[in-house]
């Protein structure tokens, strides 16, 4: 027999819970699909939120030219007899999973295809594709970010499933703790509603539930929230220097036994928050995640906690986090962003600009213009005084405009 998860998979989008902004009435998908109007799109969120689901009913509105690539597993043959079969068929429609694990050559290979509109792409991760899928797929895609489904969701489709599946009748309590121990995954509460269906009527309590469903998921506090906030209460602390705090959140995330989550975190906040204030930390941090991801727990603990008591108590700075997003800001406030014609030196052999050379002149500097005219005199790198590294920095960019001003006098 199937599993219950897999026998009552949303046939239509009335059927998928929390993606309203999606596939409900007046959700961007159904708009496409009502208007015969699909573009390509990238759905990215959490597992067992419905991503798949969504991809399926999409899939039926296509049944002579859809097809489906699972990027963990097929090969780039595959992909090309897809691809072939754009020449039959007015709208091909390729649903790809797990498309952050596909290589770039084969997302490459997609291009031709997508940019004239042959093959319609519904990308399926849990990845962030604006870090995980190659920039030239993702500007020919519409990215879709599906939201986390709450508790009160996954106990409605829990009580729904109850009645049109006819399984034994359970008690909130048992339902608020499947939602909760599933760290409301959708697929992982239908499971666990499967496996507690298997006792018999009189046994039905939640401490036999408890012991049929064993571990919690993500319970990782007594009042059941997302590993994001303890996440964030880790990263605060940490932040704020305060190492016993930052143990405490590290002990309760490790519950999770997700790894590669809390390493991937470790190592944005060592970048975005210790920066120049411990410039040699970087290297260390990366070890102590190499070595945890290769020891796995329980033995993950040693490296992890060490790293964390070492980020808690270094200077910090966050000068170049600033620094970079103002970069980005700019980019899309401004126009006309021109490279300066002496920096490119298309032109030096008829002598037009010329770009001077800085290990030419004395201290290995000289003064011209780097930035676009529109930003020529923008400054987005201002060092902190909190560590002798940075002030060593400002001193130096102290000494390079004193330079300037001589020259100028």
């Amino acid at each position: 027999m199937k599993p219950l998860a897999y026998r009552i998979r949303p046939k239509s989008f009335d059927d998928i819970v929390g993606q309203d902004h999606l596939v409900g009435k007046k959700g961007v998908i159904t708009k496409m699909l009502e208007n015969k109007t699909l573009f390509s799109m990238i759905l990215y969120g959490p597992a067992g939120c419905g991503k798949t689901s969504i991809a399926s009913i999409i899939e039926s509105y296509y049944p002579m030219s859809s097809f489906s690539f699972n990027a963990s597993v097929d090969s780039k043959a595959k992909l090309k007899e897809i691809a072939e079969s754009t020449k039959f068929y007015e709208n091909t429609v390729c649903i790809i999973d797990e498309i952050h694990r596909m290589k770039k050559d084969v997302q490459d290979f997609l291009l031709p295809y997508l940019e004239n509109g042959s093959l319609i792409l519904v990308g399926l991760t849990t990845e962030n594709p604006y870090r995980s899928i190659n920039p030239a797929i993702r500007s020919r895609c519409h990215i879709y970010r599906m939201n986390e489904i709450n508790k009160k969701d996954i106990i409605l489709l829990l009580e729904k499933t109850i009645k049109d599946e006819k399984l034994k009748e359970m008690s909130p309590s048992i339902l608020e703790y499947i939602a909760k121990a599933s760290s409301c995954e959708i697929r992982s509460a239908l499971n666990m509603l499967e496996i507690a269906n298997m006792l018999d009527k009189e046994d039905l309590s939640l401490d036999n539930v408890k012991e049929l469903i064993g571990k919690k998921a993500f319970q990782i506090d007594e009042e059941g929230e997302y590993y994001y906030d303890v996440t964030s209460a880790m990263i605060k602390s940490i932040r704020g220097s305060d190492p016993n705090a930052a143990l405490h959140y590290l002990a309760r995330l490790l519950q999770t036994e997700d790894l590669e989550f809390i390493t991937r975190r470790l190592l944005c906040l060592t970048y975005e928050d210790i920066g120049f204030g411990n410039p040699n930390i970087g290297p260390r941090v990366y070890a102590a995640c190499q070595a945890a991801l290769s020891l796995g727990l329980p033995e993950a603990r040693l490296p992890l906690g060490y790293i964390v008591v070492d980020l808690a108590t270094s200077p910090k700075s966050n000068s170049t986090y600033l620094a970079i997003n103002e970069a980005i800001a700019d980019l899309d406030d401004l126009t006309s962003m021109k490279i300066p014609p002496h920096i490119l030196n298309k032109e030096l052999k008829s002598g037009k600009y010329e770009y001077k050379y800085p290990h030419d002149y004395e201290n290995d500097y000289c003064h011209q213009q780097y930035l676009p005219d529109v930003l020529k005199d923008k400054i987005y790198y201002r060092p902190k005084d909190t560590s002798s590294y940075e002030r060593a920095i400002k001193e130096y960019l102290d000494f390079l405009n004193k330079l300037e001003d001589k020259k100028r006098d």
